[in-house]
């Protein structure tokens, strides 16, 4: 009986022709994400971190740092979205905001997209990171970093929170992973800088990992906050390049009400604030707080 026919290369022939090269994450010792790097645009050592941005077919440009991938322009709007919207809309009157990190312009872009936002300020630790996503990720700051309302401040973030005399309504904190320049900003000091930093019935937001590989930043962010805040809690959302399952974000106020607001208050300052948004709703902002058993076990 004849074989079918068959496309497959047979694997002593392999040699013959070139393998595309891969982009592993180094994040996790037992399993990996890997993205095809089709064009590298940009690799550099800068004073804090290994940076590269590079191409890929089905995610578009792609920023990682220290074997980390930290954003990508085929679903950055889901992560940006979600850790400035929700804050945001459930405060009700941001008009001061502070953002921790986030370098590529993502969140300031988001942030700025509220006409109420009279400034924001955004502290960085790496100048060269800036720099480098307004040049090869022009897409994630979208001219946020020429809006007027918009400070950046290059500075460590801890040392920022713990110092600054002044006070925000929202403080979002866009940081990488709690491994090298991020670690500090899992801490609890620094925590309660924010804290300190925040206005009465501020909210401050984190990013805080994929909890089914990363359990422990939800679990010792949860005891750490707690010992700053009235109202400390978690919501999800799903980010395809953050392998693992959804993404875990922190949230904390000394005011409960934020996080009640009722989701007919939540549409009616949506649609008065006239954005459109590619994933954030007012329904997905209510329902990302409905955690799954697994996540509430990590809270304690």
């Amino acid at each position: 009986m004849s074989k079918p026919a068959s496309n497959a290369i047979a694997a002593d022939n392999l040699a013959e022709f070139p393998q595309p090269d891969w982009y592993d994450e180094t994040l996790h010792d037992e399993y990996r994400l890997s993205l095809r790097i089709d064009r590298v645009l940009h690799r550099a050592r800068t004073e804090h971190q290994d940076l590269i941005i590079f191409e890929n077919a089905r995610f578009g440009r792609v920023l990682a740092l220290d074997g980390a991938i930290q954003t990508t322009e085929g679903d950055e709007y889901v992560y940006h979205e979600m850790l400035a919207h929700v804050p945001i809309l459930a405060h009700g009157n941001a008009r001061e905001v502070l953002i921790i990190g986030g370098g590529d312009g993502g969140m300031l872009r988001e942030v700025l997209r509220h006409a109420s936002t009279a400034s924001a300020t955004l502290v960085e630790i790496d100048h060269a990171v800036i720099e480098t996503c307004r040049e090869f990720l022009p897409n994630h700051s979208a001219g946020a970093f020429d809006d007027p309302r918009a400070e950046i401040v290059i500075a460590d973030g801890a040392f920022f929170v713990a110092e600054t005399e002044r006070r925000f309504d929202v403080v979002i904190v866009d940081s990488t992973d709690p491994i090298g320049p991020g670690e500090a900003l899992f801490s609890e000091r620094f925590y309660a800088g924010c804290k300190r930093c925040l206005k009465p019935g501020g909210v401050l937001v984190t990013q805080n990992g994929v909890p089914a590989v990363q359990g422990e930043e939800v679990t010792d962010s949860h005891a750490r906050l707690r010992r700053h805040f009235a109202d400390v809690a978690f919501y999800l959302a799903p980010v395809p390049t953050y392998s693992g399952g959804s993404m875990a974000f922190g949230w904390a106020s000394d005011d409960k009400a934020p996080r009640s607001t009722p989701l007919k208050t939540l549409q009616a300052r949506y649609a008065k604030a006239g954005i459109e948004t590619r994933y954030y709703n007012p329904e997905i902002h209510e329902a990302a707080f409905a955690l799954p058993n697994d996540v509430r076990a990590l809270m304690g």
